[in-house]
């Protein structure tokens, strides 16, 4: 947990949980979530945005304004239509959901053009307690995948009391930058070639232009889903928020600052230094294991279950890949409210 004077370092940054009014205490709602194929839903009717922290954030919104919260967050190539059929769910099961673009994606903006583009894992996550705190939600269930489940286990570990319950995909992802600079075994590293490729100014020119950019993300898709018959239109739905002006700058500076290739913030340094040390989560926790991704090297969930220390369960995604909540919907939304019965109950 982080410390007072750090949390008061924070407030500092836009965040401050002094006027909040969220659910913090609201029981899990209690209607089933039914089984839907995934592709029910395509479209978000409810776009709003909010400035929060050094971001004007775009996100959706839908179900009863005073239902518990889930906040769901997306991963990398992906934007907030990989909640496309969970939100509705989630909605229509009593919650309100809060989807919103990360930095650097669809309506997502700066408020300033000398802000740095940076994309250090405690700066987007310090974005979502400034959008909490923006929206005045005291509390919420938070669940994601990809950059999405490392940003919420950040706030999770460093601000659990922010955080109701977690569905973490693939689960324990906080970054530490020196042990990243270990080599994986050969198989892994292959699978992480984008992650080098970005290292170069070539990889950084095809994120610029377009059509390299649009290619290489949808190729990223065919690889990590190998099971997903997504059509072109559900591809491209999502490839639109790509063209926001940031994103390139945020894709390239996130993956080089992981392997220790790009500067942070200073400002985040007492964040990162925090996280390099691995904190426990003590929240109450579902971790997800999709079978089919390609990043993991199981899905027992045994090399990261030391790390949540609160109320537990460990799920496989039998048949699904990388982008768990658009190929395995139900199975998500379920985690969701089951993850909030666990807080419920402890």
């Amino acid at each position: 947990m982080i410390s007072r004077r750090t949390f008061t370092t924070a407030v500092g940054l836009g965040l401050g949980a002094t006027a909040l009014t969220g659910t913090a205490s609201a029981a899990a709602p209690t209607p089933t979530v039914p089984d839907i194929a995934p592709g029910t839903h395509t479209a978000f009717t409810d776009l709003k945005r909010v400035q929060a922290g050094v971001l004007d954030i775009g996100y959706a919104e839908l179900g009863p304004e005073h239902g518990p919260v889930a906040v769901l967050l997306h991963g990398w190539p992906y934007d907030i239509h990989s909640y496309v059929d969970v939100a509705p769910l989630l909605a229509d099961a009593g919650y309100r959901v809060i989807v919103p673009y990360l930095r650097g994606h669809g309506t997502t903006a700066f408020l300033s053009p000398t802000t740095p583009r940076n994309a250090q894992q405690s700066a987007i996550a310090l974005d979502i307690l400034a959008l909490m705190d923006a929206l005045k939600i005291r509390q919420a269930t938070l669940a994601g995948f990809d950059w999405g489940s490392r940003t919420a286990d950040i706030i999770a570990a460093l601000w659990p009391e922010r955080v109701r319950a977690l569905v973490s995909v693939s689960g324990y992802l906080i970054t530490n930058v020196a042990a990243q600079r270990t080599p994986l075994p050969p198989k892994a590293e292959h699978t992480w070639w984008y992650q080098y490729y970005f290292a170069t100014d070539r990889g950084r020119l095809a994120m610029e232009t377009k059509q390299n950019r649009h290619d290489l993300c949808r190729l990223v898709w065919d690889e990590v889903s190998p099971t997903w018959d997504f059509d072109d239109a559900t591809f491209e739905r999502t490839a639109a928020a790509f063209e926001n002006p940031d994103y390139a700058a945020i894709v390239i500076h996130n993956y080089r600052w992981r392997l220790g290739l790009a500067d942070g913030e200073r400002r985040y340094d007492q964040y990162e230094q925090l996280l390099a040390a691995r904190p426990t989560i003590p929240v109450p926790t579902i971790t997800l294991d999709p079978a089919l991704d390609p990043f993991l090297p199981s899905t027992d969930g045994a090399a990261y279950r030391q790390l949540f220390t609160g109320p537990y369960d460990h799920r496989v995604l039998p048949g699904i890949g990388h982008n768990a909540p658009q190929e395995a919907p139900t199975a998500f939304a379920r985690a969701v409210q089951d993850a909030d019965r666990l807080a419920a109950h402890k």
